[in-house]
């Protein structure tokens, strides 16, 4: 998935220190199979203690309020604590916790999202089984109940900026969110900002901002580097087929099993519709690598656009030609074949085509 660039006013926070001195913890893990159980610390990376059977007992030292992660050995679910000192009871398989009310809210709000994401691919599950008319209108709803997810991510530092609370999430949140719905949230009077963790994702986004930054310059102004992959229906079309005749082009960088792309793509839908009778095109690289999952992607989203892959992962051929890293990520392409924009999202794509269709 992509992480997201930040606001350039967040090059001016100053990188905080630990929250304080090391802290002990204690943390009594039960509803355990008897296999191996970890307590890691999220910003080192670094084991502090582990257990086998029911009834184990992690204990250990930390900074305090770091982010601990207990997890079962091949078990995908991890559960986030904030090392705050009070004592902790877990149960693994019923994800029950006694704790400080804000490691009990933390655990609360994982297992919202997490019940909100099975709800979307039951749905998504459903729409498989519907014939064309009814996906067209359940397609509506699915998407919507995408965009509230993603939205959720927002409202929890909106609604949160007295407290700690969203510090464990903010993988998930630099993931998910675009640039302009990171505005103004990280203000250094905002109890998170500062936290360690959320530091650590702040100079990672700077980093990303800067690598972006230079790859523009070399990518921007350059001519669009032809290949050929397959259609959906297996026949092998040129890029050059659709980009650089006369249109302008969005190639986009997407695929079925990318969260951030689908939340994305209502945007390109749009832009799409409005200005394709003008001379606006879409053309979809995927980095799938399931043929069905592709194409009911395609049919799910409304996609009415070209769309090619030749379903080898990160290793496809417009991964390689291109050098993408991420996604989603785009390329807008002027009639002529040259890229002029890299990576337009969410109201960006819609100001350009704008300014260039005069509208």
């Amino acid at each position: 998935m992509k992480f997201r660039t930040i606001l350039a006013a967040a090059a001016v926070l100053v990188l905080a220190a630990c929250t304080g001195g090391k802290t002990s913890f204690k943390i009594n893990v039960t509803g355990n199979d008897g296999s191996l159980v970890n307590v890691m610390d999220m910003l080192s990376g670094i084991i502090l203690d582990s257990g086998e059977g029911d009834g184990v007992c992690l204990t250990g030292k930390a900074d305090k309020n770091a982010i601990l992660a207990v997890q079962k050995e091949g078990d995908d679910w991890i559960t986030m604590v904030f090392n705050d000192g009070t004592p902790i009871e877990l149960n693994l398989s019923t994800h029950g916790i006694k704790a400080s009310e804000l490691n009990e809210s933390v655990m609360a709000t994982d297992l919202d999202f997490y019940n909100r994401a099975e709800e979307i691919n039951a749905m998504m599950e459903e729409f498989e089984t519907l014939d064309p008319v009814e996906r067209l209108v359940k397609s509506v709803e699915v998407q919507s109940h995408i965009n509230e997810y993603f939205a959720s991510y927002k409202n929890l530092m909106a609604d949160n900026r007295d407290n700690l609370l969203p510090v464990p999430f903010m993988p998930t949140i630099f993931t998910y969110l675009e640039e302009e719905e990171l505005k103004g949230q990280f203000d250094p009077s905002f109890a998170y900002t500062n936290h360690p963790f959320t530091q650590k994702y702040l100079r990672l986004m700077l980093d990303d901002q800067a690598a972006e930054k230079e790859k523009d310059g070399k990518v921007v102004g350059s001519k669009f580097i032809d290949l050929a992959e397959p259609d959906t229906d297996g026949n092998m079309h040129n890029l050059s087929e659709y980009v650089g005749n006369g249109n302008w082009v969005l190639i986009d960088f997407w695929a079925s099993w990318c969260g951030p792309c689908r939340h994305e793509m209502p945007n390109v839908v749009a832009a799409y519709k409005k200005y394709h009778a003008k001379g606006f095109d879409v053309v979809g690289l995927s980095f799938d690598k399931n043929k069905e999952d592709w194409v009911k992607a395609i049919d799910a989203l409304g996609l009415t656009w070209h769309h090619l892959s030749d379903l080898q992962y990160w290793s496809s051929l417009a991964a390689k030609t291109y050098q993408i890293q991420s996604i989603p990520s785009s390329l807008l392409v002027n009639p002529e074949g040259i890229i002029v924009a890299r990576d337009l999202r969410g109201a960006a794509l819609g100001a350009k085509l704008a300014e260039i269709f005069g509208e």
